[in-house]
């Protein structure tokens, strides 16, 4: 059964997920000297322009508002949504002793099903997201995520981790 604070942690979880990984790519960006939204406006540009071909990256690439836009709240809906799921598993597992390690076994093959599905998706893309990209920035979610539901609920991975009784 989901509790309120389950719903609550689980959006401070999506938006803080949400959070790192867009501060992640706009210092990526911002260090290899394209600007702070260059990922944010290619995402935005392929998912909602159609732009598939990797050669405008050699290019100067006009900043798209609305593509920003439209990206970001796209990207802040999934964050939620997998926030929400997430801290619900976390919630199961904290109340049922007997599930805590299926819940958490589920949690990290949703990270490892996030990071090939955003892989999938931007293979059009890829020399602009590189794989070890997909994989820092979906680490610094998880890691933003966690510190938060640690401060929360005092003790929450040493319950998920717990052998069942």
């Amino acid at each position: 059964m989901e509790t309120r604070r389950d719903t609550e942690d689980g959006v401070v979880v999506g938006v803080l997920a949400f959070a790192a990984v867009a501060a992640f790519y706009s210092l990526f960006d911002s260090l290899a000297a394209r600007g702070p939204l260059f990922t944010v406006n290619l995402l935005g540009r392929a998912v909602f322009r159609g732009l598939r071909d990797p050669a405008v990256l050699q290019y100067p690439v006009a900043i798209d508002p609305g593509a920003i836009m439209r990206y970001n709240f796209l990207h802040l809906g999934l964050s939620l949504l997998i926030g929400l799921i997430v801290v619900r598993f976390v919630g199961q597992g904290e109340r049922d002793v007997a599930r805590a390690r299926t819940m958490s076994a589920l949690i990290v093959a949703g990270f490892v099903v996030t990071i090939g599905l955003v892989g999938w998706l931007s293979v059009p893309i890829r020399p602009l997201l590189p794989w070890w990209s997909i994989v820092v920035a979906n680490v610094a979610a998880v890691l933003v995520g966690a510190a938060y539901l640690r401060y929360r609920r005092p003790g929450v991975l040493g319950r998920m981790l717990r052998p069942a009784r």
